[in-house]
């Protein structure tokens, strides 16, 4: 059963994500390529440095990477043991620093060698990076799902490689809502008339649902409401349309909720994390979290009995999923004495990363989904919770960040939506945000 459950998640993730991304077909890496960068490496001798920059995606992280995270070792030091020809110059940098730490390096002619991020757009039309056929052996490349490697392609060129994955569903506290006597809702109208009959029951004392529209997931919070009401980032032509008619709607009725008082008090500021602390304290009912919001809880103490459901669209609209996927990818170095050693070094970094024996175990610390086909059914039979996700994954959406504007759209979304929480106009707001896209 379990062989059979992987084979499908494989499947959706193969097929059914495709539409998720538009870009040309990507080149693969040619076994000759590899081979030859291996043989030129193996004859040099010379122990290559490589600056690592890893971002802080929970707790453990730093513990994972550098203090006593794997079996009473950690992953630089068992990557030396197995790599004594690369040193590994690793640094956890926390999301909040990251794009700061990054160009500021970047200003400075000192780019990191390897880097895992969210964006890679900006990197790659500044001619930063070097494509991934440069440096990802064969075998690897074959094992990466195609519609997660599809997400970071321009113009037929792959620039970085998934990381690791995320998706977002709607959380209800079963308990709660049975004790209202509510079904968890599925359209909008539904949403207001649960979250009102939540303020009723417990006198204002529960938040019925949370919205993030910090500087940290405002994005998504865009995404949430805009193709739950059919309209998006861009167009079927893959153009921006920010300001479609769809969006103004779309995020004028998260407002709406916001000004009714069916969710936490102050959206500008209170991130998803402060929202999934609500939730699992059972201040809050419903919130959209990723995959991983079982385990946030219960390394918070919480004893929350909770369950999930498609996350909620306007009457006769479908919902949408957001799939959210991070990166690894290479920068250039002109410098570097032998090209060839440098690129077989950060291969086997990658490698020794999706071994499975590594691998499995630093995507289940936060309870993430895997990139890579041989972490699946490990996975699987290690957490049973995990095969619920198919469903949702077979609906993502994902954000177009092989746009080159993707940054300055996230940061003017997040904007407009921070504005409006003030007073100001969607509509105005989202106009002018268009017109710097298209002018």
């Amino acid at each position: 059963m379990k062989k059979i459950v992987a084979l499908l998640l494989v499947a959706l993730l193969t097929f059914g994500l495709v539409a998720c991304g538009t870009s040309k077909p990507a080149e693969e890496p040619t076994e000759e390529a590899t081979e030859t960068a291996e043989e030129t490496s193996e004859a040099s001798g010379d122990q290559v440095e490589l600056d690592v920059i890893i971002c802080q995606y929970g707790p453990n992280t730093n513990d994972w990477f550098l203090g006593t995270g794997m079996d009473g070792s950690n992953f630089v030091d068992k990557f030396h043991e197995a790599n004594p020809d690369v040193k590994l110059n690793l640094e956890v940098v926390s999301w909040n620093d990251v794009y700061t730490v990054v160009d500021t390096r970047i200003a400075n002619n000192n780019a990191p060698d390897i880097l895992n991020i969210d964006v890679f757009a900006n990197y790659a039309n500044d001619g930063l990076l070097m494509p991934v056929t440069d440096y990802c052996p064969e075998d690897l490349y074959n094992d990466f799902f195609p519609s997660f490697i599809d997400q970071s392609v321009i113009d037929g060129t792959v620039w970085a490689v998934p990381d690791l994955a995320s998706a977002r569903a709607m959380f209800y506290n079963v308990d709660m809502l049975k004790e209202v006597g509510v079904e968890p809702p599925k359209t909008w109208d539904e949403l207001r008339d649960v979250s009102q009959a939540i303020i009723d029951y417990y006198d204002g004392e529960v938040y019925p649902w949370g919205i993030d529209m910090t500087t940290d997931e405002g994005q998504a919070a865009f995404a949430y409401y805009a193709w739950g009401n059919g309209g998006g980032f861009v167009d079927e032509n893959g153009e921006w349309a920010v300001n479609s008619d769809a969006n103004v709607e779309a995020i004028e009725y998260a407002l709406s909720l916001v000004k009714d008082g069916f969710t936490n008090p102050n959206p500008a500021t209170e991130t998803r994390y402060d929202l999934q602390d609500m939730f699992a304290a059972g201040k809050m009912a419903m919130i959209i979290a990723p995959n991983q919001l079982p385990t946030y809880v219960a390394d918070k103490g919480g004893n929350i009995n909770m369950a999930t459901a498609a996350i909620p669209a306007a009457a006769g609209k479908t919902g949408s999923s957001v799939g959210v996927m991070d990166r690894i990818m290479a920068f250039k170095d002109e410098s570097a004495e032998d090209q060839a050693a440098r690129n077989e070094a950060i291969g086997k970094f990658l490698k020794f990363f999706y071994d499975p024996e590594n691998y499995v175990g630093w995507v289940s610390m936060e309870g993430f989904l895997p990139a890579v086909n041989s972490a699946v059914e490990a996975l699987v039979a290690s957490d049973e919770s995990f095969s619920a996700w198919l469903d949702v994954l077979g609906s993502c959406q994902f954000y177009p960040t092989a746009k080159a504007e993707w940054d300055q759209v996230k940061q003017g979304v997040i904007k407009v939506e921070q504005d409006a929480l003030s007073g100001a106009s969607v509509k105005e707001g989202l106009d002018a945000l268009q017109a710097e896209l298209t002018k």
